[in-house]
C-alpha cells in the first residue's frame, strides 16, 4: 500500500476547502488583452501564499476553538471554464462546506467535484472528494477530533478517453488510486497554553482503504486497431486496507513582540507502509510596522527509501508602504 497520508489535525481538513472569493476578471480595461490581468494574478497568488505562510505559523487553534460562530453555515462556489477554436478545452470545479457549531462540538463536512478536458479533448481530471472533520472541546486543554476523508479518481479506473497520449502518461493514471478513504479519531491535549507560550500534542489512529483500477506494474497498454487509441488488457482491481498511527505536537513560543518561533512535528506509522516523520521549525520577525520575515526549515524522514531524509528552506517576506 502506497504511504498513508494521514491529515496531521482537525484544522488541518479545515483548509482543504475555502469559503468563494470573488474579483474583476481584468484591473483596467485592455488588460486582458494585453496580458496584464494574468500577470496579475500570478502577483495575487504569491502574495496569498505568502500570508498563507504566516497564518499557519500563527496557528488559528493553538488556544481552543478557532471558529466561535454558532449554528449552522456553509458556502457553495462553482467554476467553469470552456475553450473552442485552436485548442479545446474545459474545466469544471464545484466546492463546497456545510459547518454546524454547537457550544463544545464542531464539525464540518466538504465536497469537491473536479472535471477537466486536455486540448485533445481527453479527460484529465475526473475527481470527487469528500472531508469531515470534528472536535469536541471538553475544556480550554483538552480536546477530541475525528477526521474523516473519500476521495473516487474517475481516471484510475473505467474506460476514459486516451487517444493522442503517451504510453506514460496512461500508466500513471491507471496506477493512482480509484478510491481513496480514511477515518481517524484520537484525543488532544494543551499542555502549555499560555499568550507567550502554547504547546499541544494530540495522538490518533486511524483506518485506510485505498483501491486501484490497475496495478503499477502487471497490465499491458495495446492499441489494436493500430489508430493510436490505446486500451488496457488484463485490468485487475487492486485494493488495501490497513491501520494507521500518528502522534503530533504544536509548538509556539513569543520572545517578544517582533519575534516568535513554531515548530511542528508529525510522527505517522502504519501496518503497510513505511513510517514518516516530518519537523518543520519557524521562525518569524516583525521588524516593523511594514516589514515581516518568515524562514523555515523543514525535515521529512520516509523509512526504506534510498535518501531517506529531505531538507527544505524556505523564507517568506512581507513588506508593505
Amino acid at each position: 500500500m502506497k504511504k498513508i497520508t494521514l491529515l496531521t489535525g482537525s484544522a488541518a481538513l479545515m483548509a482543504a476547502l475555502s469559503a468563494p472569493a470573488f474579483a474583476q476578471t481584468e484591473i483596467a480595461a485592455g488588460a486582458d488583452a494585453t496580458g496584464i490581468s494574468g500577470i496579475n494574478d500570478r502577483i495575487i497568488d504569491v502574495e496569498d501564499a505568502v500570508q498563507d505562510d504566516f497564518d499557519r505559523d500563527n496557528d488559528a487553534a493553538r488556544f481552543g476553538n478557532p471558529d466561535r460562530r454558532e449554528g449552522l453555515f456553509g458556502s457553495v462556489a462553482l467554476t467553469y471554464a470552456g475553450s473552442t477554436g485552436n485548442e479545446e478545452s474545459q474545466d469544471f470545479s464545484l466546492a463546497g462546506r456545510v459547518s454546524n457549531n454547537a457550544g463544545p462540538w464542531q464539525q464540518s463536512v466538504g465536497m469537491l467535484i473536479e472535471f477537466g478536458e486536455d486540448q485533445q479533448g481527453n479527460k484529465d481530471k475526473e475527481e470527487v472528494s469528500t472531508i469531515y472533520d470534528g472536535a469536541y472541546y471538553f475544556n480550554d486543554r483538552f480536546y477530541a477530533f475525528v477526521l474523516g476523508r473519500f476521495s473516487i479518481d474517475g481516471l484510475a479506473n473505467g474506460d476514459p478517453d486516451y487517444d493522442g497520449q503517451p504510453d506514460s502518461e496512461i500508466a500513471e493514471k491507471l496506477g493512482d488510486f480509484a478510491r481513496d478513504g480514511f477515518i481517524g479519531v484520537g484525543p488532544g491535549y494543551r499542555v502549555i497554553n499560555t499568550e507567550q507560550t502554547a504547546w499541544r500534542v494530540q495522538a490518533g489512529i486511524g483506518y485506510r482503504y485505498t483501491q486501484t483500477g490497475a496495478q503499477k506494474s502487471g497490465f499491458d497498454l495495446v492499441d489494436p486497431d493500430g489508430d493510436g487509441v490505446f486500451v488496457r488488457e488484463e485490468v485487475t482491481d487492486s485494493s488495501d486496507s490497513g491501520v494507521g498511527y500518528i502522534v503530533s505536537s504544536r509548538l509556539y513560543h513569543r520572545f517578544n513582540d517582533m519575534v516568535f518561533i513554531t515548530n511542528d512535528t508529525d510522527y505517522l506509522s502504519s501496518e503497510d507502509s513505511d513510517d514518516v516523520i516530518t519537523n518543520q521549525f519557524g521562525v518569524n520577525f516583525q521588524m516593523s510596522d511594514q516589514l515581516a520575515t518568515r524562514v523555515s526549515y523543514t525535515t521529512e524522514y520516509q523509512e526504506n527509501r534510498p535518501i531517506r531524509t529531505d531538507n527544505t528552506l524556505g523564507v517568506s517576506v512581507v513588506y508593505g508602504f
